[in-house]
């Protein structure tokens, strides 16, 4: 298994401080990073996201009440508590609602789900655009089948976690974040087709190269408006087009219609039309293990979520500047952010052997930029979601 037995038994410790008891169960999760296909999975579009060796940890118990109570050794506080005997509403801390939808989204499956106490640990930075909330999610809709009995198919069960955020969490994400999270394979990205839900592996031959994530460590909340200004942006777009997504728009038919839009959603559509093209050039990139040309399109698509997206900010850009100065000489074929921007992180394909050396160039130039001290590791397309622990 990817995921190390050290946060595994870290979580069962947390369990017992915590709770008096020791855990039945430890369930873990991936986070995840998007190689290229950005803010496309809403529109219908391609995307290339890889599971990663971090995510989400829930050591867990089950208790003779009908309620849940939830300790996260990141966000502090708790216990946080809820009744779930009578169906599970949205409440306080706004965390707790990735867990609660989940809940929620099993019963109404059918599912029997049981008390229990939790602890949620995790190895993936929280607000990072590496899809903890999805993680947190896939965790509890794992742990909810082992505890209830009731097993789902992977699209079903990333449909469900993908309502989840939706209905509880407020945040109108398209099924990227949830399909690649469950299906996530070492070895492997997968490219999702975001309009008929079509998966295909495919795999990163060799170990010649690696990904760098580096952290800018500025957080984003996509439920503060940007996010949802852009996809309502595209669902305007679209309409002024007479069709019902993006993805079904070509570049010629953007431009017929481009003095018919306002400025804003030309550029917001012609971001998605040029991204689905430069996603599945990426895939043929990646299967030819043309690394300099995957590297190309990272690039441009960064550029295109700058400016015709606008959802990057200054400290991505800083990292994607620190890593185009050391570029592919030094081993940097590509970069750009990854997930809903506004902040989070920055995904970079580098030679696997220069790795941490790259790290560090990167890591310092950026440190010298802005001030900020970004987080870095190094990772590899790992498998989805695990139970490490049961009785």
């Amino acid at each position: 298994m990817n995921a190390s037995c050290e946060p595994e038994l870290a979580a069962a410790a947390r369990f017992a401080a915590l709770t008096g008891r020791e855990a039945s169960h430890v369930v873990y999760a991936p986070g995840r990073v998007n190689l290229i296909g950005e803010h496309t999975d809403y529109n219908g579009g391609y995307v290339l996201p890889m599971a990663i060796d971090r995510g989400i940890y829930v050591a867990a118990r089950v208790v003779s009440e009908p309620r849940v109570r939830l300790w996260s050794v990141e966000l502090g506080g708790g216990p946080v508590e809820f009744a779930i005997g009578g169906g599970v509403e949205a409440g306080e801390p706004s965390w707790s609602n990735y867990v609660r939808g989940v809940i929620a989204g099993m019963q109404a499956a059918g599912a029997e789900v049981p008390g229990f106490d939790a602890v949620i640990d995790a190895t993936l930075p929280l607000g990072g655009g590496v899809s903890s909330s999805a993680a947190l999610e896939v965790a509890t809709a794992t742990l909810c089948e082992e505890l209830s009995g009731l097993r789902m198919g992977p699209e079903a069960k990333a449909l469900l976690c993908q309502r989840a955020e939706h209905e509880f969490a407020g945040v109108p994400c398209g099924i990227m974040d949830q399909f690649a999270v469950v299906m996530g394979r070492a070895g492997n990205l997968l490219l999702i087709d975001c309009l008929t839900r079509e998966t295909r592996h495919v795999p990163m031959a060799g170990g010649e190269v690696a990904v760098l994530v580096i952290n800018t460590m500025v957080k984003h909340a996509l439920n503060d408006g940007g996010y949802r200004a852009r996809r309502d942006d595209c669902h305007e777009a679209a309409r002024i087009m007479g069709v019902p997504d993006l993805r079904r728009a070509s570049g010629e038919m953007l431009e017929s219609f481009r003095e018919r839009m306002l400025p804003r959603l030309y550029r917001r559509a012609r971001h998605v039309v040029t991204e689905d093209v430069r996603t599945l050039a990426a895939v043929r990139a990646l299967e030819a293990g043309a690394w300099p040309e995957l590297g190309r399109l990272m690039g441009e698509s960064h550029v295109s979520l700058r400016n015709d997206f606008e959802v990057s900010c200054a400290e991505l850009d800083a990292v994607v500047a620190a890593a185009g100065a050391v570029g592919p000489d030094g081993g940097v074929y590509g970069c750009r952010m990854t997930g809903g921007g506004f902040g989070g992180c920055c995904v970079a394909l580098v030679d696997a052997g220069r790795a941490e050396e790259i790290a560090g160039r990167v890591a310092s130039a950026y440190q010298s930029a802005t001030g900020i001290d970004p987080v870095c590791f190094v990772t590899r397309p790992s498998d989805g979601p695990m139970v490490l622990m049961k009785p």
